[in-house]
């Protein structure tokens, strides 16, 4: 127990901003995969929330803490503008999502193109502004456990 402890801790302290993104692009990445796979309705209906949970909350944190810290740091405000807009067109789609069943005309089309969608804007993120994002003086330690601790905040919630 005291080793599972002391690893936690570990991982607590030395994640950062981008490697908890990439996780968290990682995880979504294999739920759209497993909703491809999936026959069955309520299997379906669970896979849908939990994507959707996820990316809210990646959306929120990323929003709310590593947008702005790139924008201080970094001369191409495009790059930020262009994942804020794809964020608004994503969280349109999850709304959608939400507010329907697999049942529903359409439910399997619009989770494929949220996840069209996001595998887009990851890419962005991990080959265009990520690696800008390491070549600044940003300390990505402590921006990844303020998203850490924000991210558990809202899924506890």
């Amino acid at each position: 127990m005291a080793a599972r402890k002391k690893t936690a801790t570990k991982r607590r302290q030395t994640l950062n901003a981008i490697t908890l993104l990439r996780s968290d692009h990682a995880e979504v990445k294999d739920l759209f995969s497993q909703f491809e796979k999936a026959r069955k309705d309520d299997r379906k209906a669970a896979l849908a929330a939990r994507i959707c949970r996820e990316l809210t909350v990646h959306a929120q944190i990323e929003e709310e803490i590593f947008y702005p810290a790139a924008r201080e740091v970094l001369r191409d405000e495009d790059l930020i503008d262009e994942a804020t807009v794809e964020h608004a067109s994503a969280k349109d789609l999850i709304a959608q999502i939400e507010s329907s069943s697999p049942g529903d005309d359409l439910f399997d089309a619009k989770v494929k193109v949220l996840g069209e969608y996001i595998n887009h804007h990851v890419k962005e993120e991990q080959n265009e502004l990520f690696p800008k994002m390491r070549q600044t003086s940003l300390d990505l330690t402590e921006i990844g456990q303020r998203m850490m601790a924000r991210k558990q905040e809202l899924l506890e919630s």
